[in-house]
């Protein structure tokens, strides 16, 4: 979270969701990346997604307080993403266009405050929606929620609220979403005998079908450059990571996931290999 105050919205649980998905992949994804001195970054990006290759080229410009993304991919999408901070005082800006769907654009503003954090989103096109977020708290304690009102037909497309208690050893969040047809807890503690490492466990419940999901989870420092995880839930999906840092800025992940109620089937496997001089 931001340690001037909760933080966004978006950050709450975030810490246990990265543990439990983040960087788990069943492709094959090569990434080359470099930056000038000049404030100029290229990253190319080939992902094998079964037996479908598909690709993009990434282009990063830094001036000042603005930020400008630019990435084209292989199936002829154009995207666009400016961002300057501070434009006011603990103001964001940012604004995103995605070709050739001229109605993608957006335009964003984020607030910082020492006790609350507030964003607002406009699309912008013809019927635009309005996303509003807000997160009223402390770095130790924050509640928040969010909306998305359509104002074409007048309903809201989503609204969610949720609740974070985080400590310097621990993480305690809860989310209720799916417009309250879904809850989902986690906890999340770190462990000095996985050398900084963290379990978490989360549950969830969607009320609609009355269907629970509880996922476990691990991190385990091997050294300063080699992390490993792990994950299962209770419908039997195993998974596991590891990340090696080859050089101060290039990694390598391999991942696997494994359906343990299905033991005929072959596991799958993900390798990932992020190059930066």
């Amino acid at each position: 979270m931001n340690g001037k105050g909760p933080g966004l919205f978006s950050d709450i649980g975030k810490q246990g969701r990265d543990l439990l998905f983040k960087d788990y992949s069943n492709d094959q994804k090569l990434t080359i990346a470099s930056f000038s001195d000049i404030g100029v970054g290229l990253n190319s990006t080939v992902v094998k997604r079964g037996g479908l290759y598909t690709g993009n080229v990434a282009a990063q410009y830094k001036h000042k307080n603005s930020v400008l993304d630019f990435k084209f991919d292989t199936e002829s999408n154009i995207s666009s993403v400016l961002t300057v901070t501070d434009i006011l005082p603990s103001t964001h800006v940012i604004a995103s266009l995605r070709l050739p769907d001229y109605n993608s654009g957006k335009l964003e503003v984020q607030h910082f405050h020492e006790h609350a954090t507030f964003t607002t989103a406009f699309s912008l096109n013809k019927s635009p929606s309005v996303d509003i977020s807000a997160t009223l708290g402390t770095p130790h304690i924050a509640f928040g929620a969010e909306a998305s009102y359509l104002t074409n037909s007048g309903l809201f497309a989503k609204y969610n609220a949720g609740v974070s208690v985080p400590k310097a050893d621990s993480n305690v969040s809860a989310i209720l979403a799916d417009k309250g047809d879904s809850v989902r807890v986690a906890y999340l503690h770190r462990f000095k005998q996985l050398n900084g490492g963290a379990v978490v466990g989360e549950i969830s419940r969607k009320f609609s079908t009355n269907e629970n999901t509880l996922t476990v989870g691990c991190s385990y420092v091997v050294d300063s450059q080699t992390v490993v995880k792990a994950k299962l839930n209770n419908h039997g999906n195993l998974g596991a990571l590891l990340q090696h840092q080859l050089t101060p800025k290039s990694f390598l992940t391999v991942s696997g996931a494994f359906d343990t109620n299905a033991l005929a089937n072959y596991p799958k496997f993900g390798l990932a290999l992020f190059l930066k001089p």
